[in-house]
This record gives structure tokens, C-alpha cells and sequence, in this order.
């Protein structure tokens, strides 16, 4: 007799005195995920968190429960890779622009201010310095402050993302920023702006940056 092939599951049911019969379900290995990193191997739940191939002084599992759901189905079930980190390669707009040279997929960025709250931006293309806006209606931003919700593009305009070596900026329209970083990734601001008609990330306008994260997703 052939071993039975993993992807073979067999059910049997029984219904009162009728005799029992047979259901054969195939399952596509393709389909499971991996367990996350940050997860526990006996928790079904963790069990479809993405897998980040480092390690992240930022995101926990309650983030990643979130973030999974929202990213583009085309960035899903892929491992993140992190690219930039202040913790890793200091605090420079520059550098984080040279980080991303290479790449060619979107990003996620994760941010943690001096209050410890988390919020940032998804963006569908890397970060670069740029004499126009880019980007596309992928692109949104988000924060867990105090509760996590995410600010889609709403369709007023496309001033999605533009980077200069001095600041990077996201979202706008006659105003202030969605979300607004300095040169040396410490300082930032949030406001609401018509690309997101988002409330501000933070708990407050202005904000310091504790640590700043981007990841991709291959």
C-alpha cells in the first residue's frame, strides 16, 4: 500500500445509526504560513504572524496581528526583512535613503516616540529622495495610539510620499504633513492632512523619536 500523501486529510463522520462514511480533503501545503519569531510554538493564533528574519525593538505580537490584516495581499505571506534601524545604523535620513537603493518593493515603516507610542507608514515604494511625490494608493499610515487604526488614502490627492536629505514627508494638501520627519530622524510631527484625512499618529503633534524601524518583504 502507498503511504498516504501529507496533503491528504481523511475526516469520518457518523450520524446516529446511519453508517459512517468518508470525506478526503486535500490541503495545500503552499497555503500554511510559517510560525512567526516572535511567536510560541504551541499557539495557533501566532502560528499565522509573519516571520521577521530579525529582530525588532519596536513590534510585538499585537502589532503584527494588525499589520498582517492591513498590508496589500501582494506583500502577504512573505517574511519581513528589516532594513533600516536607528538601533542598527544610526540616526540619518541619508543613510536610510542608502539603505534603500536596492530595493524595489514596498516598505514598512514603525515608529517609537519618547512616549512610547507606536505608529508609522506603509508605503508602496522604498524611500528616496525625490523632486516630486510618489507612491500609490497602497500607501497609508498607521498608529496603535492609543488604539490601532489605519488612515487609507482618501482620494483628494496623490502627495503620497517625497523625500529631500532634509526631511521626509508624507501625505499633505494646502497644510501640515501626515507625517513628517528631520534630516536626523529624531524629531517629527503629525498632522491631519488631505492625502489620509488621518487624526495625528501621536499623542501630541510633535514627537521625539525613540527608535525607528523599515522593514521590507521578500
Amino acid at each position: 500500500m502507498r503511504p498516504m500523501q501529507e496533503s491528504i486529510k481523511i475526516l469520518y463522520f457518523a450520524n446516529g445509526s446511519e453508517e459512517p462514511f468518508v470525506e478526503i480533503v486535500t490541503v495545500n501545503p503552499q497555503n500554511k504560513r510559517c510560525p512567526s519569531v516572535c511567536s510560541s510554538a504551541d499557539s495557533e493564533s501566532e502560528d499565522l504572524l509573519p516571520v521577521l528574519i530579525n529582530h525588532s525593538q519596536i513590534l510585538n505580537q499585537h502589532h503584527l496581528e494588525q499589520l498582517m490584516n492591513e498590508i496589500p495581499a501582494r506583500t502577504q505571506g512573505y517574511q519581513w526583512k528589516l532594513v533600516y534601524s536607528t538601533a542598527e545604523h544610526g540616526t540619518s535620513l541619508r543613510t536610510l535613503y542608502r539603505q534603500m537603493g536596492d530595493i524595489d518593493r514596498p516598505v514598512l515603516m514603525v515608529i517609537k516616540d519618547s512616549e512610547k507610542q507606536v505608529f508609522g507608514a506603509f508605503s508602496s515604494d522604498p524611500f528616496r529622495v525625490s523632486s516630486f511625490c510618489y507612491g500609490t494608493g497602497e500607501t497609508f499610515l498607521y498608529s496603535f495610539s492609543p488604539e490601532f487604526q489605519i488612515f487609507r488614502w482618501s482620494g483628494e490627492n496623490s502627495y503620497f510620499v517625497r523625500g529631500f536629505l532634509d526631511s521626509l514627508q508624507m501625505g499633505g494638501g494646502g497644510g501640515p504633513f501626515g507625517l513628517w520627519l528631520d534630516a536626523d530622524l529624531y524629531r517629527g510631527s503629525s498632522y491631519s492632512c488631505d492625502t489620509f484625512c488621518n487624526r495625528p499618529l501621536s499623542l501630541h503633534h510633535d514627537f521625539t523619536v525613540q527608535d525607528l524601524e523599515v522593514w521590507t518583504f521578500v
